[in-house]
């Protein structure tokens, strides 16, 4: 059968189903509606993501290989426990999400250019404020230099991007995040796509049916009314 790119409605939010989307380009789903937080909340759930870059249409995306972190696989090195003995940090959740995504924005245009628009901010921080988008922030002497951000819905945290402003402050976030996550007894991490960063962290790749299976079984995790509350993480690398 031949698979077709679908246009989304406006007057609902509902997907096809991502097995539909595109082989060329791969994981291409469909196009157009809007990033309303309903949206953003029914597409993550059903593992569909926006990416797309300025002056392009919102484009949805459900790629045939899906980059996960399981959390027990997460790879700590000799290295980065020599650094953060060397160098403590503080970190906190949901206490500067405006700023941790603003800071991954512009890392990422200094690099490369970048999808996050001023659209998909502000779609972002809107989703923050209702409670479904998280940040967790690296502090040293109280200046932020390091953070990432994400969606989380049920027991997978759906992460989106990271910064750094000093070495392995991504590093840390990432490590801090797995930690938070295995105390709730979360699932695993949503990295989207294939990252040779990632891979060096303990990411794998899963085909898409697979990665579906283990989405739908996390639907069932409860997320502690407390999880997402701003706050200072005591002891989390430990």
């Amino acid at each position: 059968m031949t698979k077709q790119l679908y246009q989304l409605s406006n007057s609902h939010f509902e997907f096809p189903n991502p097995t539909h989307a595109l082989d060329d380009p791969d994981g291409l789903l469909a196009v157009g509606g809007c990033l309303s937080i309903e949206r953003l909340k029914n597409a993550y759930i059903h593992g569909i993501f926006p990416w797309f870059s300025e002056y392009e249409p919102i484009m949805w995306w459900s790629p045939s290989m899906r980059g996960i972190i399981e959390l027990n696989e997460f790879h700590v090195s000799r290295s980065l426990r020599k650094h953060l003995k060397k160098h403590p940090v503080k970190v906190t959740i949901n206490t500067a999400f405006n700023d941790v995504i603003e800071a991954c924005q512009q890392q990422r245009q200094d690099v490369e250019g970048t999808w996050i628009t001023s659209e998909m901010i502000n779609a972002y921080q809107q989703a923050h404020l209702a409670g479904v988008a998280h940040s967790l922030e690296i502090w040293i002497d109280d200046e932020l230099v390091g953070g990432l951000y994400g969606m989380m819905q049920n027991g997978v945290f759906c992460g989106e991007s990271m910064f750094h402003h000093q070495t392995n402050c991504s590093k840390l976030a990432m490590w801090a995040l797995v930690n938070w996550l295995k105390r709730h007894n979360a699932h695993f991490i949503d990295c989207q796509l294939e990252n040779p960063y990632l891979l060096s962290l303990g990411q794998k790749v899963l085909p898409r049916s697979e990665f579906l299976t283990k989405l739908k079984q996390a639907s069932s995790f409860k997320i502690p009314p407390t999880m997402w509350q701003a706050q200072e993480l005591i002891a989390i690398y430990d």
